[in-house]
């Protein structure tokens, strides 16, 4: 009887720190982790370890979001667990029983997950259209240096090598070269 953890985060920038410390506090033996997208089916570390789940072990996730992809999935995946005799501890949750009353919670719960998820990819979608509204909306991440900084540092190639005016300005090579196809130099 093996107590086993599951963490996730959805992009590669994020930490995972934060759920393993958790699983580790609740004395997970064995943790499985990953850096993918919870949209995705195809989950390699997760199917790996629930592949090697058997009866009487314990699937240890953080938080409901971490383990399902939608209510169905989560109602799905908890089922195919208890058939095979696992116990399911959903931290922010509690032990997920297999009883009439345990699965209704769960079914609940996950429906609110779902909700809580839908809800901020739409405030999301909402505040990037309301952006979109503005004149000065540029989509992606704000320019590092303006275009009178890189004027000036394209003027200054005239007299200074590359790495002169990057140290002078801090702007990098690669970025000059790409300003000076854009200027037609």
């Amino acid at each position: 009887m093996t107590k086993y953890g599951y963490a996730r985060v959805s992009t590669i920038k994020q930490d995972l720190d934060f759920q393993l410390h958790a699983l580790n506090n609740e004395g997970c033996e064995k943790i499985f982790s990953e850096k993918f997208t919870g949209t995705k089916a195809d989950r390699p570390e997760f199917k790996k370890l629930f592949s090697i789940l058997k009866t009487g072990d314990t699937l240890v996730v953080t938080k409901l979001d971490r383990f399902a992809r939608s209510t169905v999935d989560a109602i799905q995946k908890v089922r195919e667990l208890f058939e095979k005799g696992v116990k399911v501890h959903i931290l922010n949750m509690g032990l997920v029983e297999d009883t009439p009353t345990g699965r209704l919670v769960f079914s609940v719960m996950s429906a609110f997950a779902e909700f809580e998820r839908d809800m901020i990819i739409e405030r999301t979608q909402e505040g990037k259209a309301i952006a979109k509204l503005r004149d000065d909306f540029r989509e992606g991440r704000p320019k590092k240096f303006n275009k009178k900084q890189i004027e000036h540092a394209l003027e200054l190639l005239n007299t200074h090598s590359y790495k002169e005016v990057n140290e002078k300005t801090g702007i990098s090579k690669s970025t000059l070269i790409r300003a000076k196809k854009v200027h037609n130099i």
